[in-house]
């Protein structure tokens, strides 16, 4: 298992984390949450990334071209 993926993940996690505690605290409520929405998609487009990966695969496996 690729373990850079999940590091991956983690760090946009904990620097979306940081940068929304900063915002709040600047009184910036509405900037943070488009920031995390966005820290969202990022991860999810990683996990598609990766399902995608996972599919072809699967495929490549039992033959389902």
């Amino acid at each position: 298992m690729e373990v850079d993926i999940l590091f991956k993940i983690a760090g946009v996690g904990i620097l979306i984390s940081i940068l929304c505690i900063v915002l709040k605290q600047a009184n910036k409520q509405e900037q943070a949450e488009m920031l995390t929405l966005a820290g969202v998609v990022v991860v999810l487009i990683i996990v598609v990334q990766l399902m995608n990966n996972l599919f072809t695969v699967v495929r490549t496996v039992f033959n389902l071209w």
